[in-house]
């Protein structure tokens, strides 16, 4: 039996990204969402328009999209309800949320430097991903009741970090999903994965390498820019 209703929220389970960018004096902000998915090596994220995060990400054209693992909830608990915009804006006001310029430093984590972007990456994550932002639009455009409240971003990934553990046994260039525990926000709560896939997947059958993204050759490039 299905039902018609209407939840405030349709945040059905995603990865938890911590995006980190530049200020304006250089510092670091680092900041914790949801919104997020993965195309090839491009990635779509939704972020509040007045929010650091998005601010840095249109200055900038770079960021950092780092990935915890399921272990690391309280370090993302210690971002929540925290902003690098100063004021804070009216609806994170009410949200409970407050300034805190120093994001690194209360949620534990350690910055440490990128290869092709100026904005850090999270020493603890197991999976960073060096990013540059392709294109940016409003969400909602056609409508003036919400029109300018959110941004859609793509970005393109141009280095690619991997804690070694996660490998395939035998491969380099590939992630092994069991050995990948990331941490899931449904709903605004916290999961994780089960250990083992419930199924074997079809589309699974498909050679890896034949989903491979042409930005992969054009992150070479960057890389190589970047070490000459």
């Amino acid at each position: 039996m299905h039902i018609v209703c209407e939840p405030p929220t349709l945040y059905l389970g995603t990865p938890v990204v911590l995006i980190s960018t530049v200020n304006e004096d250089g510092t670091y902000n680092l900041a914790p969402m949801s919104s997020a998915f993965w195309l090839g090596w491009r990635c779509i994220l939704g972020l509040a328009t007045l929010s650091k995060t998005p601010q840095n990400m249109i200055r900038t054209g770079q960021c950092v999209l780092n990935l915890p693992s399921e272990n690391m909830v309280s370090a993302v608990n210690r971002l929540a309800q925290t902003t690098g915009t100063d004021p804070v804006p009216a609806g994170k006001v009410a949200r409970g949320y407050r300034y805190e310029k120093q994001k690194f430093e209360i949620s534990g984590l350690t910055p440490v430097k990128s290869q092709t972007v100026a904005a850090p990456r999270v020493k603890e994550c197991p999976v960073q991903l060096e990013a540059v932002v392709e294109h940016v639009k409003d969400l909602a455009e056609n409508d003036e009741k919400v029109r300018g409240r959110s941004k859609i971003f793509e970005v393109r990934i141009q280095r690619v970090h991997v804690a070694e553990e996660m490998l395939m046994d035998g491969h380099t260039d590939r992630i092994d999903p069991d050995k990948w525990r990331p941490l899931i926000m449904s709903f605004v709560r916290f999961y994780g994965l089960t250990p083992n896939q419930v199924h074997e997947s079809t589309l699974g059958q498909v050679p890896e390498a034949l989903y491979r993204s042409p930005d992969v050759d054009r992150a070479r490039l960057v890389v190589a820019a970047v070490a000459d």
